[in-house]
């Protein structure tokens, strides 16, 4: 007996999309709830289905005039102590091994006594803002600067507080602010990621920390392993030795139109394979610049010599040429791992911060002297800080009840504090700042409201700030 199936119309044998079954199904009733669907998200606006045609990553206009155009984080990734840092306490060095009753406030680990900070604190610039004998070129810019000394997040882990500190939530399940950006924004330079994180290994948690997550792939972080910054290593098989550039755009336009006739075919909502089509343009374009912009060579011996050696330093070079480009977004890991996580010994904070001080206060300079500092927002800290209290002989416990940031440039008030910790720097007490809070100020420089800031997703509308955040218009110039 002949087999059935080979009777069949072919296309019967091609796999259905759930769109292609909903249509099929009671003449096509079903597919009317799912279309409204469509509807309410934007995704059945008369458009074509390959939706590649245009660019998601073209500029797009803000919610009103922005203060800046792009953020550079510089982040600390472990958790640099507050009180050792931006947020002197001289009552530690009063009740040093002490235990008073306000220092009994839960943290991830059993401490003991409160500890004084090795360090000693001094005065800087015109406003005379405190800073730690371990940053002495960062306090040479303090009137540059804006402290936030009284931030708080929601739990004493490395993982959530990372996840918190990027994506704004807790769960590895939201998209992190530059794909945020990306998303309402767009990015200037067009044969650059407009979302570029700088990171010499894998911190704590990884990629998640600069997902697209639910947001269409093109807006997810590209990250660079900035351990060895040789140009041509930075970005490998970028460039074509095979074909020329006209050969390998014909063979990308054919490819892109199978793609796109696929895509069709699934009723152009798969995002992978939408993700895939941006991703095989953006490659094509990145041979033009991704690999100059990482040619620090071309830098004078006099700008070489103000940021100082060492991979941090490159990375804080990179990213001024990057923003110099029309980069969105550029993200500045210390290093792999959680490296300021000082629990055995917050004396190490030294040589950390050795590390990050002359190449901070040059990119402040760097960024002021070619008229991007306005444009630019510098953002600078951990995912939380330290407890004063001392865990074992000298190390100090994670601290998510308060800890310090600090921001600069970008419509930023400079030589400023904001808020403050109790006594002995456990607990943020006045003007207290959540993440949310720092996400939507930052936000808001960009031009962006970050309640508007939204996409629909499983049923809701997600933002950066969930469904809380203020922006914190004290410390806006």
């Amino acid at each position: 007996m002949a087999n059935p199936a080979h009777h069949m119309a072919p296309h019967l044998l091609s796999p259905l999309s759930r769109r292609e079954l909903l249509q099929r199904m009671g003449t096509g009733l079903g597919s009317l709830g799912l279309a409204s669907i469509l509807t309410d998200q934007g995704l059945l606006a008369g458009t074509s289905p390959a939706s590649s045609a245009t660019n998601p990553l073209a500029p797009k206009p803000a919610h009103f005039a922005p203060r800046a155009k792009h953020i550079i984080h510089l982040f600390m990734n472990g958790g640099p102590s507050q009180v050792d840092t931006f947020d002197p306490k001289p009552a530690l060095e009063k009740y040093n091994g002490q235990r008073p009753p306000s220092a009994e406030i839960k943290t991830e680990r059993k401490t003991g006594g409160l500890m004084m900070s090795p360090f000693k604190f001094q005065k800087y610039g015109q406003s005379g803002t405190e800073v730690s004998e371990i940053f002495p070129h960062i306090g040479g810019c303090i009137d540059d600067i804006c402290v936030i000394r009284s931030m708080y997040t929601n739990v004493p882990n490395h993982e959530p507080s990372l996840l918190m500190m990027n994506s704004g939530e807790t769960q590895p399940t939201r998209p992190s602010m530059g794909s945020w950006l990306l998303y309402g924004l767009g990015t200037e330079n067009q044969n650059l990621p407009g979302f570029v994180v700088l990171c010499p290994g894998k911190p704590v948690v990884g990629p998640a920390l600069w997902s697209n997550s639910f947001l269409p792939g093109i807006y997810q972080g590209a990250q660079i392993n900035n351990s060895n910054m040789d140009p041509k290593r930075v970005i490998a098989h970028i460039n074509n030795t095979q074909l020329t550039r006209g050969s390998q755009r014909e063979q990308l336009d054919l490819l892109k139109q199978m793609n796109e006739l696929h895509l069709e075919r699934r009723g152009g909502q798969d995002n992978p394979l939408e993700a895939r089509i941006q991703s095989l343009e953006m490659a094509f374009r990145m041979q033009t610049e991704a690999q100059e912009v990482f040619d620090l060579d071309q830098e004078t011996k006099a700008t070489r010599e103000a940021y100082g050696p060492g991979e941090f330093a490159n990375a804080c070079l990179a990213s001024r040429r990057l923003v110099e480009r029309g980069v969105r977004m550029v993200q500045v890991y210390y290093g792999n791992g959680q490296p300021w996580d000082d629990h055995e010994n917050i004396a190490d904070h030294a040589k950390k911060a050795k590390m990050v001080d002359q190449p901070i206060a040059a990119l402040i300079n760097d960024l002021k002297s070619r008229g991007l500092f306005e444009d630019t927002v510098i953002l600078w800290g951990g995912e939380f800080g330290r407890t004063p209290a001392s865990e074992g002989a000298k190390g100090r416990d994670h601290n998510n009840h308060g800890f310090s940031v600090w921001l600069a440039g970008g419509g930023v008030k400079g030589g400023m504090t904001y808020g403050t910790t109790d006594e002995f720097g456990f607990a943020a007490v006045e003007n207290k700042v959540h993440v949310h809070d720092l996400h939507a100020t930052l936000l808001h420089l960009l031009g962006i409201d970050h309640e508007k800031l939204t996409f629909r997703y499983s049923g809701r509308d997600f933002r950066l700030t969930d469904v809380s955040g203020r922006v914190v218009k004290e410390i806006l110039a």
